[in-house]
């Protein structure tokens, strides 16, 4: 502790030199500070400010670790809620009675911890031999305290540690119950559903659910996380007999849940109850899933046949605007947000199979056989990549039950940060590796996670990344193939079918404007087709020449790239990847090829538990090894990275 005199006058002094300009700042150091005295405190007050050689001293002398303060209150407490871990250890080792009870809410030590959310003091108290399940004069356990202030890691340590999370307190209030009404962050209400709690049982009082409780207190981010995350029941009623589907209608007008709630109460609504035809099928998953995915095909298949139609082109746009303002309006209507993260994907399946149909129609009649033949070979390394990149598992980090206590257990007693989020996924409760990332779109964490593709429907990770390159150079190829094939169409039909086929030839060569318009006129359904397949060779061209930069040139990920600040690995290096080896050895790794011995790749667990520092700085070493050994290997993989 600094000396306040010394501070004012250090800051005084300060100022006056900057007022009067007397040169640049000197470099002298910082006064020491000065170490205050506690040989006037008494052994409450010593210990409630952390004043541990006075502790000693006094109960060396003979106090006695466990006799109370005139408000019934024994040192353990008063060290537990100021969180004096070598306080704590001290008494417990002079025979602190761990349970002792003291205070107007006669609790015990372990109360006091959990209500002020000190972690290391419940880890101390709960190794000692600490009762999670006592209850205070107002029925809570430490669970219930822990769950009604939001100390969402003291919550995960007692769970972990083998307290129900669905016991309840004396008025049969479960630690979901009390998160629901208290606290307005997503945790600890997801953590408790993660870990298990239910939704379901009711208060001795009200007999609300969790999810009552949370309409109640208008606490938004509780009612979306129990009915998004943990699917609570709306049709349970309480002894008034409201149920939370009841709740949430008389309060649609001033309580806002957002669109995915909405939807997901409107969905209810509507299947329990007797509505018309159309307004049960917008609200039924099966009928809106077939939506979603047949949509693209007839959008497609439809403005190919407006632009077919012998009409003006005025009409035709006219006719096209009013189609896709239709689409929308549907798209609206049927599509929430998780159908809209599947849309993309269907949108690549239907231009693909009116690419295919669009050959064997048009195209086939009039190149070689040899074109066709080796146009639907390749589709079958497109369709084999495209598959692997969309089905494969990217490096979904999972753990069981018990391996998920073990891990909250184990980052808890650590004394390395504890439960850093770059150490350790609070949705998934597994342990972070070495570049992972928790996908928010398909809710897990991802090995080695780039980015999540909503082409292929996946996040693309350490398993599938390399399928997901292969996929689009194959699809770079076909989109290549596709046009070449449509503009030898229409150089032979165009051109020799039509009467006027040299002022066809003028106008390909006055511009592009004039040689669409030009084909356009001789095959529109095929110019549709082209411009589709034109604008997916731009797109895939730009995306292709970025995945192959980031992993070739810069050995790291679109995530990493996008978000390298954000990681210390990153900052300590400048920026750079401290995982590249130069171009070809990168190319090594990623792809694991060896090009006849010329190279060694180095093979890399990414969905293990981490690596330590040492070998994160061996991975940035230019003579580094490729890969470890049989019996450093397991050490690697038993290490986290901090």
């Amino acid at each position: 502790m600094y000396d306040s005199t010394c501070g004012a006058a250090a800051s005084g002094q300060c100022g006056k030199s900057q007022r009067e300009g007397d040169g640049p700042p000197t470099r002298e150091p910082p006064p020491v500070p000065l170490e205050r005295d506690y040989s006037g405190f008494d052994i409450v007050k010593a210990t409630q400010y952390g004043a541990f050689s006075r502790v000693k001293e006094l109960v060396e002398a003979g106090w006695d670790v466990n006799q109370p303060d005139h408000e019934t209150v024994t040192l353990l407490h008063w060290a537990a809620i100021n969180n004096r871990r070598e306080i704590i250890e001290y008494l417990l080792s002079k025979g602190a009675a761990v349970d002792a009870v003291g205070g107007e809410l006669q609790s015990t030590p372990l109360h006091w911890a959990t209500r002020q959310g000190h972690l290391e003091a419940t880890v101390l108290l709960v190794r000692a031999g600490a009762d999670p399940t006592l209850r205070d004069a107002e029925g809570c356990a430490s669970l219930h305290l822990a769950a009604q202030f939001g100390h969402t890691a003291v919550v995960a340590y007692l769970v972990a540690r083998g307290v129900n999370p669905d016991a309840p307190d004396a008025g049969g209030m479960t630690p979901l119950m009390w998160a629901a009404w208290k606290v307005c962050s997503v945790d600890p209400a997801r953590l408790l559903l993660t870990l298990g709690a239910s939704t379901n049982p009711v208060d001795n009082s009200h007999g609300n659910t969790a999810l009552h409780w949370a309409i109640l207190a208008r606490n938004t981010t509780a009612i979306s996380t129990l009915i998004l995350y943990g699917n609570a029941n709306l049709d349970i009623p309480n002894l008034r007999g409201a149920t939370p589907l009841a709740m949430l209608q008389a309060g649609a007008d001033t309580l806002w849940v957002g669109s995915k709630v909405s939807d997901r109460v409107k969905e209810h609504a509507l299947l329990s109850t007797r509505r018309s035809v159309f307004r049960r099928l917008t609200y039924d998953k099966k009928f809106r899933w077939w939506c979603v995915v047949g949509l693209p095909f007839i959008a497609f298949y439809v403005t190919g046949l407006v632009l077919d139609m012998d009409a003006v082109y005025l009409l035709k746009a006219f006719l096209l605007v009013c189609f896709y303002a239709l689409l929308h309006f549907l798209s609206n209507a049927l599509f929430d947000d998780e159908l809209k993260n599947i849309f993309p994907l269907s949108v690549y399946l239907a231009t693909k199979v009116w690419f295919y149909i669009t050959w064997v129609v048009f195209i086939a009649p009039v190149v070689s056989g040899a074109a066709t033949v080796g146009f639907f070979l390749f589709s079958v390394a497109l369709w084999y990549t495209f598959l692997r990149s969309w089905r494969s598992d990217p490096g979904v980090i999972t753990g069981t039950k018990p391996d998920k206590f073990r891990t909250i257990i184990e980052l808890s007693e650590s004394t390395r940060g504890g439960f850093d989020p770059a150490r350790f996924c609070s949705a998934c409760l597994v342990r972070r590796p070495l570049r992972s990332k928790h996908c928010s779109v398909c809710n897990r964490c991802v090995a080695k996670f780039d980015h999540h593709c909503p082409w292929v429907g996946n996040c693309i990770g350490a398993k599938n990344h390399r399928y997901f390159i292969g996929f689009l150079v194959c699809l770079l190829i076909m989109c290549a193939w596709m046009v070449w094939g449509g503009a030898q169409y229409v150089r032979q039909q165009c051109a020799a079918g039509s009467p006027a086929g040299g002022e066809a030839r003028e106008e390909v060569a006055g511009g592009a404007l004039r040689a669409a318009l030009a084909a356009l006129r001789c095959n529109a359904w095929l110019t549709w087709v082209m411009l589709n397949a034109l604008f997916h060779l731009f797109w895939v061209t730009v995306l292709t020449s970025c995945q192959l930069y980031l992993v070739v040139c810069l050995g790291m990920t679109t995530n990493e790239q996008l978000n390298r600040a954000r990681y210390r690995h990153f900052q300590a290096r400048g920026g750079r990847s401290p995982f590249t080896r130069g171009p070809l050895n990168n190319c090594a790794d990623f792809f694991e090829c060896r090009l006849c011995g010329l190279l060694a790749p180095r093979r890399t667990d990414w969905a293990a538990a981490g690596l330590p520092d040492d070998a994160l700085d061996a991975l940035d070493a230019p003579d580094a090894p490729d890969a470890p050994d049989a019996d450093t290997a397991p050490m690697l993989r038993a290490h986290h990275f901090v």
